[in-house]
């Protein structure tokens, strides 16, 4: 019941998005101007995204480190294909459990350690991108300052402050005070069976294991410097697609986008990401930089689209190799 509120909430979300970005459009100009999109771009943006889940593979094996050094890059590589499959056609965004139980199943590694380095993770890409959402203002090309000071602009820069830093708070307190956790983890549990007991202090034990790179300062600088990496090759794919669709705004407009979607899609929504992706986008390149609406809801859709089939064709692949059903992965929050 828990996760169909979920998935009813994120489907009212996406339902309401996709009508806001068509309302005043006429979605005919939109297939019109995917139609004439450039295909050999587009293309190339989409094969630069999908390269982009090796890079996040090869990113995890640092943020993995205090836990299980030296972890396979084809274990890695399938727990991140299973997760973002998992978040493109199931709901609930189960995604970041999935991937986390996958590479148990392939590492000796317990689902939760696993999933407190995705926690880091995604501190680290919350800080790249919120970088990548100022540095562009200060920038002489930057259009539209007035749009991110009001309405739509300034709630989404308060929301992406609140999310970086409500991050980091959590994860300073559990890396900075493990043992008044632990301590604390005792008492409570221990009027718990003895099986569920030691069940819970493994599971607390692995989480703050893999926070632990909070307190290592290379390893940090190492997550951080290959988070910086793989968000610019992201932004490159949005600027190739752009390019597809005409929009010639220049690669800080690229990487300004990027950024305003990864929070955009922070938001719960439908699996896939419909709705928070082409608002987010829309918004952007339209409400921002002045691009015709027809255009940049053109690229939203088309690199959208173009993007989800290859990563959740591999995430199938994968979960097929590992003998793991979509009700196997669709429980992974469970497990």
């Amino acid at each position: 019941m828990r996760h169909w509120g979920k998935a009813l909430f994120g489907t009212a979300v996406t339902v309401f998005l996709l009508w806001f970005v068509l309302k005043d459009v006429d979605f005919a100009e939109v297939v019109s101007e995917i139609s004439r999109g450039n295909i050999f771009l587009l293309l190339a943006s989409v094969f630069v995204a999908t390269f982009g889940f090796l890079i996040r593979a090869l990113r995890w094996r640092i943020l993995l480190a205090p836990v299980l050094p030296g972890t396979r890059l084809r274990s890695r590589f399938a727990g991140v294909s299973i997760g973002f499959m998992a978040n493109n056609i199931l709901p609930a965004r189960v995604g970041e459990f999935a991937r986390a139980y996958s590479l148990s199943r392939l590492e000796p590694i317990s689902a939760t350690a696993a999933f407190g380095s995705l926690v880091v993770e995604r501190f680290m890409d919350g800080v790249i991108l919120l970088l990548f959402l100022i540095i562009p203002v200060f920038t002489p090309g930057f259009p539209s300052v007035d749009a991110l000071s009001t309405g739509a602009g300034r709630a989404m820069f308060q929301f992406a402050i609140a999310l970086v830093v409500g991050v980091l708070v959590v994860l300073v307190v559990l890396a900075a005070l493990p043992k008044l956790f632990v301590a604390v983890a005792e008492r409570v549990t221990s009027v718990f069976p003895e099986g569920a007991r030691a069940k819970t202090m493994g599971a607390l034990h692995g989480l703050l294991e893999s926070i632990a790179i909070m307190r290592d300062p290379k390893l940090l600088a190492a997550g951080f410097a290959w988070s910086l990496v793989f968000w610019t090759w992201h932004g490159l794919s949005f600027w190739l697609g752009m390019l597809a669709f005409g929009i010639d705004t220049g690669f800080i407009s690229a990487i300004f986008t990027e950024a305003v979607v990864g929070f955009g899609v922070a938001v719960p929504s439908a699996p896939g990401f419909f709705g928070t992706f082409h608002f987010a986008a829309n918004f952007a390149l339209s409400t921002v930089y002045g691009v015709p609406e027809a255009e940049s809801l053109a690229f939203a859709f088309a690199y959208h689209f173009g993007g989800w089939i290859p990563i959740t064709a591999i995430g199938l692949w994968y979960a097929w190799q590992l003998g793991l059903s979509l009700g196997d992965v669709g429980a992974a929050e469970d497990q």
